[in-house]
């Protein structure tokens, strides 16, 4: 049975060789690069070469080649040169490119994951790995290649030019060779447990940041600097320690490894001394010269494994996402333009299986062109039931049907241009107006009809006074309008898109008394004859729905038109006295 050390090995060979797959586009500059470093390392036993020349020169051994010396060195520094620059130069193309992919791929990946996968990880995380991570794993593909090849070639090129010109000698350096790799592996093991640690701090960091930002009214009106500071410098201070942890573990190790390789080359010169009747002096003294050559390589070779892990850790962490289920589509319906009737038979669902389901056993029938309306207390299952329409969940008990098809046999795409959303909480870009109108599908939608759209949404009324009117930028989600605002171009939005069914869930909890009363005109005209699911808390807004539905803990209690239930006096009854006396008083 494989030992956890074997497993780890084994998992982190894994994830390397699937890494190195994405150089794969990038293979002509890999391979140039690999030449480049190729002609830098075999320059290095050149210069020993030519020291040995030199003197045998100075000895008079053979004056003819003594001035060729100093050319040959020039020749060897600019082929040097070049390998140095043809290796950085292409290493550093598929680098560049392998982060840009690796980018490409976690964010395509990421918007097509389920709503459970953001509901299960915190938006700092998700953040790190796309910023953080990516650039972590070029130490492992790239970087660390480049060291290996370079300083590997110029090791083997050193020890090949020593065997064969003492091979007695060479044995010292070789059997020091054990004791550098069993170091190396046991601090590679601790780097990349410390790297895992990094990573998640970083996501701390991002994450206490993100929330910051988008909150910061919030922060400011409830005096939460202070606690934010804190939490900040606790995610930071977090992130501090295993850092300078890495950088002690990396620190030893430098020094021991240095101290080891240094200690062969005092016994090689030691034991010169004891050849030097053996052997020419320009062959010994090359030869302590290449041996001198080895402990910079040596010990880049010895750090770069450490790079290797933490890369490693990354790309964990980047392939988990990249291996998520994406969402769930085995539809294969496609339907242009459906009639609306959506029918709910004996629904039940629950999040993340949980034991307690959200909505149980719901039963009803909404035709082509009628309003229905849910209302009930928070957390009665109104959203949630709006949200597997379009299958931002995926139920698992009962039936939900559009036009007598099942949802799930629709293709998503196909199901969801089927249907206008407005939530209570407006998601806008930091793009123009225009653009957050007619966004997604509706890219390309001429002005006249963004502005018919907006019209009807009574958002042209402050359109109008914006300083480039429908082509204002309005920054990051909508910060520079009011609630009411970015509540009506969500609205407008869904106009725009014009889908025969349409789910307003809160759509005017946002609005002033009168901006609602305008929205309540522009909606009563966007909903005639398309299928209106709404979710409404003024129960005044939904007074004119074709069927009203009162949900309380998953179920449906009552059914029935305004009219119908406030005659039943029960439970919307009471609802409606409840909020009719707080607005009088």
């Amino acid at each position: 049975m494989a030992s956890p050390e074997q497993k780890q090995q084994t998992s982190s060979i894994r994830v390397y060789l699937r890494l190195l797959g994405y150089v794969k586009p990038y293979i002509v500059p890999f391979v140039v690069s690999i030449l480049g470093f190729a002609f830098f390392a075999a320059t290095q036993p050149g210069y020993a070469k030519m020291v040995e020349y030199f003197i045998e020169g100075l000895e008079g051994a053979d004056e003819r080649f003594l001035y060729l010396v100093p050319l040959a060195v020039v020749a060897l520094a600019i082929l040097r040169g070049l390998g140095s620059f043809l290796g950085n130069y292409f290493l550093a193309m598929v680098s560049q490119g392998l982060v840009h992919d690796l980018r490409i791929e976690l964010f395509n990946k990421l918007v097509t994951l389920p709503s459970r996968y953001f509901d299960d990880n915190n938006s700092g995380h998700l953040i790190s790995r796309i910023t953080y991570n990516v650039t972590m794993v070029t130490a492992a593909a790239t970087d660390a290649i480049k060291v290996v090849v370079r300083e590997g070639l110029t090791v083997l090129f050193l020890l090949g030019y020593l065997l064969w010109t003492n091979w007695k000698l060479t044995l010292v350096f070789l059997a020091i060779l054990p004791v550098i790799a069993l170091v190396v592996g046991v601090v590679g093991r601790r780097l990349r447990k410390l790297s895992h640690k990094i990573q998640d701090a970083m996501g701390d960091v991002t994450h206490v940041t993100s929330e910051t930002i988008k909150g910061y009214r919030v922060v400011r009106s409830f005096g939460g600097e202070a606690f934010e500071r804190s939490r900040f410098y606790s995610a930071s201070a977090n992130n501090l320690r295993q850092a300078m942890k890495m950088v002690k573990v990396s620190a030893i190790t430098t020094p021991v490894l240095q101290f080891l390789v240094i200690s062969a080359m005092g016994a090689i010169m030691f034991l010169v001394l004891y050849m030097r009747d053996t052997s020419s002096t320009a062959a010994l003294i090359s030869f302590v010269v290449a041996a001198g050559m080895l402990p910079k390589p040596i010990r880049q070779l010895s750090e770069v494994y450490g790079n290797i892990q933490k890369g490693i850790a990354a790309c964990e962490t980047i392939f988990e996402q990249l291996d998520e289920t994406q969402e769930v589509d085995q539809g294969d319906h496609e339907a242009g333009r459906v009639e609306g009737r959506i029918e709910v038979r004996n629904l039940s669902f629950a999040y993340n299986d949980a034991e307690d389901p959200v909505l149980k056993g719901l039963n009803f029938i909404v035709e082509p062109g009628q309003t229905i309306a849910l209302v009930g207390r928070s957390g009665s299952g109104k959203s949630t039931l709006a949200s597997l329409i379009p299958r931002f969940y995926n139920h698992h008990q009962g039936e939900i049907l559009i036009d007598g098809v099942p949802v799930e046999r629709y293709t998503l795409t196909s199901l969801r241009r089927q249907i206008a959303l407005v939530n209570q909480q407006v998601s806008l870009f930091n793009d123009s107006v225009a653009n957050n109108i007619a966004y997604g599908d509706l890219q390309g939608t001429p002005d006249e009809d963004i502005k018919a759209a907006a019209e009807s949404a009574y958002a042209m009324e402050f359109i109008k006074d914006l300083p480039e009117g429908l082509h204002t930028l309005i920054g990051e989600d909508g910060v520079r309008l009011s609630g009411g605002q970015r509540q009506r171009l969500a609205i407008a939005r869904a106009i725009l898109k014009d889908a025969p069914i349409l789910i307003l869930d809160e759509a005017t909890s946002a609005l002033d008394t009168e901006s609602e009363r305008y929205i309540q005109a522009a909606l009563d005209e966007v909903m005639k004859n398309r299928t209106t699911v709404v979710i409404a808390h003024r129960l005044s807004t939904i007074e004119q729905a074709d069927r009203i539905l009162v949900m309380d803990q998953g179920r449906i209690i009552e059914s029935g038109t305004h009219e119908e239930l406030l005659e039943r006096g029960e439970h919307y009854a009471r609802l409606h006295s409840q909020q009719f006396q707080d607005a009088v008083s």
